[in-house]
């Protein structure tokens, strides 16, 4: 788990997904701080992850401090949203 107390983005994800894994790389190249879950272990992330890709445990699952959700995307999506919050 990937922990920092200035990360503006959780990823939620489980162990075995390879775009959690690339999307974590890529992001932390680019010196993008995150917070882990993995919903395999935390049944309240999963239920989150469910109740924002309408009942599915799509992952990852990427929440920003402004509340709103990214499911699976790009780093070029990644760093639009963050140049967009205040």
């Amino acid at each position: 788990m990937t922990s920092s107390t200035t990360a503006q983005i959780t990823m939620y994800s489980t162990p075995w997904c390879g775009f959690c894994k690339r999307l974590k790389s890529q992001l932390g190249r680019e010196g993008i701080a995150l917070d882990e879950v993995n919903i395999e272990q935390d049944p309240a992330a999963a239920d989150y992850v469910m109740k924002v890709n309408g009942g599915n445990q799509t992952v990852p699952t990427l929440l920003f401090a402004d509340g709103t959700a990214l499911t699976n995307p790009s780093l070029a999506q990644v760093k639009e949203k963050l140049a967009a919050q205040p």
